[in-house]
């Protein structure tokens, strides 16, 4: 049973990571997504306000807190309607992206579908259950046997924002062949260019999208990014109440609970725009800073319009890059951890501080002056 799942990719780097530390000043390190600034004191203060919290919490949530969820998604995310029975509180998101399958009762024979460049923890889920894992962005090629689909918008690790008219087509197709079409949306707040730079990322709950029946779709959403909440493992679903209750039923029987100063924390976060705003620049700088040294050094970037990775390529071997990039100190991320269509795109990552962002920078336009 233990070898369900191969070894977890990241130590793959690790010799890469020690060729990078040889670099005067040491190695930069762009390959993990993990926020580096503080959590905002207006979160950690409701955090600490709850400590007292000697009993057990609601697996379900609290009303307050799946009340302000509701109200966030429509006052942030352009969805009006929802209610405290359409949201409940996961631990983290990665868990829940996890373990959807098992709450799904999926198994052999089953598949799970993802983006062609995907996020680890699909592919996680469909093997815990011995389901099928298929990559396929063309939701006319979603197979009959899936029984849940994964849509990333914007995406990990490429940045890609879906709009409106593909996700009505990602909808219908699911509700054709009868799988749930589970949206993970967690950089929802980091839209950088084009029309993604001041319009709202749309949810897979936006009425434009689903014409006011939620059936068989659900929204992922995680703080870890927006407010700087990963080590809080602050996160929550939404969709239609019949499912979320079965979901939450399933958790709760088995402990799943989502402590209630992590959700006391939430509804701080959720309630202040005024630290989201400010993260948002912090990183719309660090990517200023970023983007014209990747490109300068002769990277192609693909998509990129939103989240907090440069998707880039230099048209060769994944690999050969990261070797390329540790040489000058700089560890990223291959192509390949996230499928088999990425074998030529690297993945830097933007949460790093402003010193080690700048530093890289350096070191990048640095080595195109060598070239």
């Amino acid at each position: 049973m233990f070898d369900r799942l191969p070894e977890y990719p990241w130590q793959q780097l690790k010799p890469f990571s020690a060729l990078a530390a040889e670099y005067p000043g040491g190695a930069v390190d762009l390959s993990v997504g993990s926020p580096v600034d503080p959590t905002p004191k207006v979160i950690q203060d409701a955090f600490v306000a709850a400590a007292n919290a000697p009993g057990y919490p609601s697996t379900a949530g609290s009303l307050e807190f799946r009340q302000t969820v509701a109200e966030w998604f429509a006052r942030r995310r352009a969805v009006p309607g929802l209610t405290a029975d359409n949201v409940m509180p996961t631990i983290g998101s990665k868990e829940f992206i996890s373990f959807l399958p098992m709450y799904l009762g999926m198994g052999p024979g089953d598949a799970v579908v993802q983006p062609e460049a995907a996020y680890t923890a699909y592919a996680v889920g469909a093997a815990l259950v011995g389901a099928e894992c298929i990559s396929e962005d063309d939701p006319d090629k979603w197979p009959e046997n899936a029984k849940l689909i994964w849509i990333n918008s914007p995406g990990n690790p490429d940045g890609k924002v879906l709009d409106v008219e593909f996700l009505r087509r990602a909808v219908a197709r699911a509700r054709e062949i009868g799988a749930l079409l589970a949206s993970d949306e967690c950089y929802a707040e980091l839209g950088w260019e084009g029309r993604w730079a001041t319009e709202v990322i749309p949810s897979i709950l936006d009425p434009r999208v689903i014409e006011g029946n939620l059936d068989g779709v659900m929204a992922v959403y995680s703080l870890s990014k927006q407010s700087n909440l990963a080590g809080y493992r602050a996160a929550f679903a939404a969709g239609e109440a019949g499912l979320v209750k079965a979901i939450v039923n399933i958790r709760m029987h088995s402990g799943m609970n989502t402590p209630a100063p992590v959700q006391h924390a939430m509804v701080a976060a959720l309630r202040d725009e005024a630290h989201v705003a400010a993260e948002r620049e912090i990183y719309r700088a660090r990517r200023d800073v970023l983007l014209p040294a990747v490109r300068g050094f002769g990277f192609e970037v693909s998509h990129s319009e939103a989240g907090l990775y440069l998707w880039a390529t230099l048209g060769e071997d994944c690999w050969a890059t990261v070797k390329k990039m540790a040489e000058i100190g700089i560890v990223v991320v291959p192509g390949t951890f996230y499928g088999e269509h990425s074998p030529n795109h690297v993945r830097f990552s933007l949460t790093a501080t402003d010193a080690n962002i700048a530093e890289a920078a350096k070191r990048l336009r640095e080595a195109t002056n060598l070239r």
